[in-house]
């Protein structure tokens, strides 16, 4: 059942209002003819609700996928939701599947995986296990606000730095750095790589867009702190959204070069399920003016279509304005010096607790 709240801002929140489960046929909604209405309240800020923490009692940690066009094939989630309240964030969906709405229950209703690092030591440790880059952050954001209680990242970083297991970690949290002693160890196996999201340099902006984020200095100031404990480090302009941070593709990657990012990537806005929803209502409060023209330009690169799920396109979208982001973001890369790719995680250092070397060629 979910329940729909009158739209206005929430302090520290990204999503507007909850959005019905589209796997439940039962809504419920507030009748204005019930709820009374309160005309000095207008215009004011509704509360912010609590975060509830909720053991997820998952017996794997290792989660596969088959999409040819996400880098990697393999990867851990600590957490299921994300406090950090990014209105655009794709992953809303995924919460739908655990009965809760890709609104503000995937803000406010954090699963948290508390066995992870040991389920990890457990399928590492196994010795049909085959060695593969594991990417942290494949979906919600490993080093959210709940990460500084739970310590969940790190207590895999920990594990995975005494397999010497390569692993790629994408966040948008200054928390990260906090790790650095066990991502500079991991480095020096080639076995780490860390991508920072930075999608504006505009603080109000990123306030708005992603409340509970670290703010974009803090985020530079990440990657230069990791770039000078050796800790490879790119960044991510993630998502390019049309009409909203486009224009700040050159300021984005010269700031980030500066800071020592030695890597660079980009997508598309894509806007499944829910999250177009919730990213519409967004853009409702916080940009009226601007949402026809985004959504215009967001349908342009998709087909007519607000998404869409096809690996060819779906990072990238396609026609004459995707084709201009392409084009600039690519310009902007070679000439500050970005490497083409992302860096190749070696695995032939792998071992298991015992001291054991693994050595591929014999398996």
């Amino acid at each position: 059942m979910s329940r729909f709240l009158e739209s206005k801002n929430r302090t520290g929140r990204g999503a507007v209002r909850d959005l019905p489960n589209r796997f439940e046929k039962l809504v419920m909604d507030l009748d204005p003819d019930v709820v009374q209405h309160d005309p000095s309240a207008e215009g004011e800020a509704l509360p912010s609700p609590k975060t509830i923490f909720l053991e997820d009692a998952s017996e794997t940690i290792i989660s596969r996928n088959e999409s040819p066009d996400i880098g990697f094939s393999a990867g851990i989630n600590p957490y299921r939701g994300c406090e950090h309240g990014c209105a655009y964030c794709y992953a809303r969906p995924y919460h739908e599947y655990l009965g809760f709405s890709a609104g503000l229950e995937f803000e406010t209703k954090i699963m948290v995986k508390k066995r992870a690092a040991e389920l990890l030591r457990r399928e590492l440790s196994n010795p049909k296990y085959v060695p593969e880059p594991l990417a942290m952050s494949g979906v919600t954001d490993c080093y959210q606000p709940a990460e500084r209680h739970f310590r969940i990242t790190r207590a895999c970083l920990e594990v995975l730095a005494e397999f010497r297991h390569p692993v790629s970690l994408v966040t948008k949290n200054f928390l990260v750095t906090r790790d650095i002693d066990l991502l500079k160890e991991l480095a020096t196996y080639d076995a780490v790589q860390v991508f920072i999201s930075i999608t504006t340099l505009n603080t109000d902006l990123a306030a708005k867009m992603e409340p509970r984020a670290s703010r974009p200095s803090h985020r530079l100031r990440a990657v230069e702190m990791l770039a000078k404990a050796g800790v490879p480090v790119g960044v991510l302009v993630a998502p390019i959204i049309p009409g909203l941070n486009d224009r700040e593709i050159p300021s984005v990657l010269e700031a980030a070069r500066a800071a020592g990012a030695s890597s660079a990537g980009y997508t598309m806005l894509r806007l499944p399920y829910g999250v177009k929803d919730v990213f519409q209502e967004w853009l409702k409060t916080n940009f009226p003016e601007k949402l026809e023209r985004i959504l215009g330009t967001v349908r342009s690169v998709r087909g007519g279509k607000l998404n869409v799920s096809d690996f060819a396109t779906r990072m990238r979208g396609e026609g004459p304005y995707a084709e201009q982001v392409r084009q600039m973001f690519h310009v902007f890369r070679e000439r500050l010096g970005f490497n083409g790719k992302s860096r190749d995680l070696r695995t032939e250092h792998f071992r298991r607790p015992d001291g054991l070397q693994l050595s591929l060629g014999l398996m």
